[in-house]
């Protein structure tokens, strides 16, 4: 089997919750060369549309959103674009609500007890409401969650 050049004209793009009625859904992107781009609405008020070419992670559990609506329509009152300011308690919630997640369901096996996500704050000038950087078990990925516009 020969490597095949990487064909950037083939991609295709998904948009998340194109008509705004999701509901508390929340993904993991994970960063891979899939020629799958998944587009979601951020930054609150600014309903910005940021994209990254991955594989989508789904994430299970009731009320997965409720720390990150207080954090983002609360603390923040709807605002959360790239390149703000973080205050030091907001990234401190930030941070808890993302460990608090649960199981990443991973698409590596044998793990029992797989590893939290964790907010990866050398990224975190590209945070937005709905779009906050992450590690996780697979590598570098963006915590992707309804827009609270």
């Amino acid at each position: 089997m020969t490597d095949q050049p990487h064909d950037t004209t083939t991609k295709r793009h998904v948009q998340l919750d194109p008509d705004g009625c999701g509901g508390g859904w929340m993904f993991v992107i994970v960063a891979a060369p899939t020629d799958v781009v998944y587009q979601n609405q951020c930054g609150g008020y600014a309903c910005a549309q940021y994209e990254q070419e991955d594989y989508l992670v789904p994430l299970y559990g009731t009320d997965l959103d409720e720390e990150m609506n207080e954090i983002f329509v609360g603390a923040l009152k709807g605002y959360g674009m790239r390149g703000q300011e973080w205050p030091a308690l907001v990234v401190d919630r930030l941070r808890a609500a993302v460990g608090s997640l649960g199981i990443y369901g991973s698409g590596r096996g044998g793990d029992p007890y797989p590893p939290s996500l964790v907010l990866d704050e050398f990224r975190l000038s590209d945070a937005a409401e709905a779009w906050i950087p992450v590690i996780t078990p697979d590598g570098s990925g963006v915590l992707v969650r309804e827009n609270s516009d």
